[in-house]
């Protein structure tokens, strides 16, 4: 599941990471800590998601025993 949650994680922290980026430069906040500073908030946010969705990935995919 770790493996899983990994790849996710890489996936979830781009989109994440790359919309805050997006949001803070529409707000017209071009100072760099302020840039990254919402792509570091991005990437934090995205471990709980990755590991939350790499759970449920995991135990769906487990096959069932046949009662």
């Amino acid at each position: 599941m770790f493996r899983l949650a990994a790849v996710l994680y890489i996936l979830c922290a781009t989109v994440l990471g790359g919309g805050a980026v997006t949001a803070v430069l529409a707000m017209r906040m071009m100072e760099p800590w302020q840039i990254a500073g919402a792509f570091v908030a991005g990437c934090v946010l995205a471990l709980p998601i990755a590991a939350v969705l790499g759970k449920k990935i995991y135990t769906a995919m487990k096959p069932r025993a046949l009662a």
